[in-house]
């Protein structure tokens, strides 16, 4: 059983490929549906309330089939003892190599993140620091018109959007974001080259 559960994490990050790109419809439509369900929930209510209803909705479920398939037993006058005797004798826990291997993930990436965010504070190379302040100045304007839900909203839509629309018109949004990184490199050379000290260092 530690085997089949190991697997399943071992996949994990194809099986989140498969439902960004929708190839299981079913599959992909219940977690996407899902997912906007409980957001759309903490617009209205409390992230405690939902929690809560969410408990109170998977209870309610698991004690009626619990009396159901008892009722059904007593009548039928079997004995096929818990209906979640599988789920119960489930083996649930992280091998300590699987612990590891995640701290070690989560260890890189903060480790990348503190050094990007030092660079760019720091003002290591003027115009990487230059961009991050304007992508700065755009947020507060985003955080204006959004707030922290209906961006989340509109970030899990995109996943599940975005990927599909790429994939099935690949070349023709390659094709303009060539045009779009063009220009963009063509306006950094020129401010590059116009402020003191901006001009990169030859690699």
């Amino acid at each position: 059983m530690a085997t089949s559960l190991q697997t399943s994490f071992d996949i994990c990050p194809s099986c989140a490929i498969d439902l960004l790109y929708w190839r299981d419809i079913k599959q992909t439509g219940i977690v996407f549906g899902s997912i906007l369900l409980l957001l759309f929930s903490l617009t209205q209510f409390s992230v405690v309330s939902v929690i809560a209803y969410l408990a109170l909705a998977a209870l309610s479920a698991t004690i009626s089939f619990r009396i159901y398939k008892s009722v059904l037993q007593a009548v039928q006058k079997t004995d096929e003892g818990h209906p979640f005797k599988a789920y119960l004798e489930m083996e649930m826990s992280l091998s300590q190599d699987q612990i590891q291997k995640y701290t070690d993930c989560l260890q890189l990436y903060v480790n990348s993140t503190v050094r990007e965010l030092r660079r760019l504070f720091l003002v290591q190379d003027l115009v990487d620091s230059l961009k991050f302040a304007v992508l700065m100045w755009l947020l507060t304007y985003v955080g204006a018109l959004f707030n922290g839900l209906t961006l989340m909203i509109m970030a899990v839509v995109s996943m599940f959007t975005l990927p599909v629309v790429y994939d099935k018109y690949q070349a023709q949004i390659d094709q303009y974001l060539g045009l779009v990184r063009t220009h963009i490199n063509t306006v950094m050379a020129k401010i590059q080259a116009k402020i003191p000290g901006a001009k990169r260092k030859a690699e």
